[in-house]
């Protein structure tokens, strides 16, 4: 057994193949097409057939901007820059660089979602609308979960050593 493993069983091998990388994209791309649709249907249906008096405005957009905008910094980051210190790339401090990117880029997902519950909650569940309209924020929130589910797929996707990636070194 390997000194540097924590687990006693390792990593299925079919994991590391190019297909569960591609499998894990796509699906990703499904999490997150499937939120868009949802919030998008939220205000479609707002507009045309709605009876009430709360309706999608701008304010019920911005949490999943914000998570896209999250979403879109996190899986902009590389896995190996998280630890490898180098001169090679952009100066010294790369790994406290891509922390810090990093971070903001799981702050503004988290805020993101944050702001999904606060609109719900403020818009939807205080004044107590009935639940064809309650749709709409329960709409928000599944859009909000599906961009930081689709975050995480992705990132994991794209993070996973295939059998033709190398480690070099000089």
């Amino acid at each position: 057994m390997s000194e540097d493993r924590l687990f006693k069983f390792g990593k299925p091998q079919w994991l590391n193949s190019i297909w569960a990388r591609n499998a894990g994209v796509y699906t990703a791309g499904g999490l997150f097409s499937l939120g868009f649709y949802i919030l998008l249907d939220a205000a479609v249906w707002s507009s045309h057939q709605n009876a009430s008096d709360v309706h999608v405005t701008f304010v019920d957009w911005l949490p999943f901007i914000f998570s896209t905008l999250g979403m879109l910094i996190i899986n902009s980051v590389e896995k190996t820059r998280l630890s490898a210190d180098s001169f090679s790339y952009s100066g010294s401090g790369v790994a406290w660089k891509a922390r810090v990117v990093l971070f903001l880029g799981f702050a503004a997902l988290a805020g993101g979602m944050a702001g999904g519950v606060t609109v719900f909650v403020l818009k939807f569940a205080v004044p107590g609308v009935g639940f064809p309209a309650m749709g709409m924020g329960v709409g928000n929130l599944l859009a909000n979960g599906a961009v930081g589910l689709s975050t995480v797929v992705l990132w994991v996707s794209q993070n996973m050593e295939d059998e033709y990636a190398y480690n070099l070194a000089l």
